[in-house]
């Protein structure tokens, strides 16, 4: 009996030690929790007049997150305003037209031309008359003739100034007193748009996760103000070699551990696979002329919600496992 249970044991050994020998080691990779990350930046540039928000908020979309102030923008705003006032009353003023008053004022100066036109038109011809007796000097009669011309022509100025104001203003007026206004109201626009950046919203619901500036500093376009964290977009990414990534494609499934959860085991599914290796993990594949061996980043997402689960927190697999 003490033979046999010596056999036993002796058999018992050898073969638990040909089990550890024969059965593929384990290869565990390990990834990291990840999630979508926007970075808030000014567009304009002002003194923080407030921020209602600070680090590890919850906040939902639309939230003010910071408010800059910038008086002379807003003033700058005002004379734009003024300026289209301006411009919408001056195009107005020739759709209208030339006022009755003027027109009326026009024509008479016509009749006052025509009087003195003809008075000079009477006075030429008796000096001429005279001048022909021999009783005026020949100066005399370049007088009269000089004062005819003058009033002739100002007969013909005031006939032309009088049919201007009964046609009214051209229709190239017309367009450029247009295109005064359409230039007002684009500068209002322009303006009006960077005073709505003055108040700097979150785009979606997040976290709040880094704060770059505080009240009363003053900031420039492109500063970062602050940073949000998406805790509804959640993924574990695992950067893995080549070697390791064949076979695997979108849509797989597979099993993960994190640590901060308990170790519990957790079902995610791989949404993306990189296009391209980004960097590379070196290691021999052959004896004679080694080469590396690129690496590709593996976003896998949670089949469940998982609500404590938070960007950082460390995740590993065994990937013998999975395959």
């Amino acid at each position: 009996m003490a033979a046999i249970i010596v056999v036993l044991s002796v058999l018992a050994i050898v073969g638990l030690s040909l089990w550890y020998l024969v059965r593929p080691q384990p290869l565990l990779v390990q990834g990291e929790a990840d999630a979508t990350r926007v970075d808030i930046a000014a567009r304009i540039d002002g003194r923080v007049g407030r921020r209602p928000v600070s680090r590890g908020d919850n906040i939902t979309a639309g939230q003010l997150l910071v408010a800059i102030d910038n008086p002379e923008l807003l003033t700058k705003l005002k004379e734009a305003e003024a300026a289209r006032i301006v411009a919408q009353a001056d195009f107005t003023r020739i759709q209208v037209g030339t006022r009755a008053e003027e027109v009326a004022e026009r024509k008479a100066a016509v009749a006052s031309a025509q009087a003195n036109l003809t008075l000079a038109q009477q006075t030429y011809d008796r000096v001429k008359q005279v001048t022909e007796g021999g009783f005026e000097p020949v100066a005399k009669l370049d007088d009269a003739t000089a004062s005819l011309d003058v009033a002739t022509r100002t007969l013909e100025q005031a006939r032309l100034a009088y049919q201007e104001a009964v046609a009214g203003h051209t229709a190239e007026e017309r367009g450029v007193a247009k295109a005064a206004v359409a230039k007002a109201e684009a500068a209002i626009a322009t303006l009006q748009a960077q005073v709505d950046e003055m108040t700097v919203k979150a785009p979606i619901a997040a976290q709040v996760y880094q704060v770059g500036v505080e009240v009363g500093e003053y900031v420039s376009p492109g500063v970062p103000l602050l940073s949000l964290v998406d805790l509804s977009d959640v993924w574990v990414h695992f950067d893995l070699r080549e070697d390791l990534v064949k076979g695997l494609k979108v849509g797989d499934r597979f099993t993960i551990k994190i640590p901060a959860l308990g170790d519990m085991p957790i079902t995610v599914e791989v949404r993306t696979i990189a296009t391209r290796g980004e960097y590379a993990g070196w290691r021999a594949t052959r004896a004679t002329g080694d080469f590396d061996l690129r690496t590709f980043e593996v976003r896998a997402y949670p089949v469940d919600k998982l609500p404590d689960l938070r960007p950082g927190m460390s995740a590993y697999a065994d990937w013998n496992g999975v395959h």
